[in-house]
């Protein structure tokens, strides 16, 4: 049995089409910075890309997060 805010997510996943959203951002991002790790070297342009991907990321995280918090507060 997941935890009380597995079980949020999970219900956002169904039936928030914002959370969603996100989820699919961030699994983007995700993907993108994992190519940038497997390469041997970045150059400028791609450390920077991967900074940018990092803040992206995390922002969108924080939003997720926010959403699960408010889910919370009305339950």
């Amino acid at each position: 049995m997941g935890t009380p805010t597995e079980a949020v997510r999970e219900q956002l996943m169904a039936g928030n089409e914002q959370y969603r959203r996100l989820r699919e951002e961030h699994a983007r991002y995700k993907t993108q910075l994992s190519e940038l790790s497997a390469k041997l070297r970045l150059s400028d342009e791609e450390q920077a890309e991967e900074v940018r991907l990092k803040k992206l990321k995390l922002r969108v995280k924080d939003q997720m997060e926010i959403l699960v918090r408010q889910a919370q507060s009305v339950h």
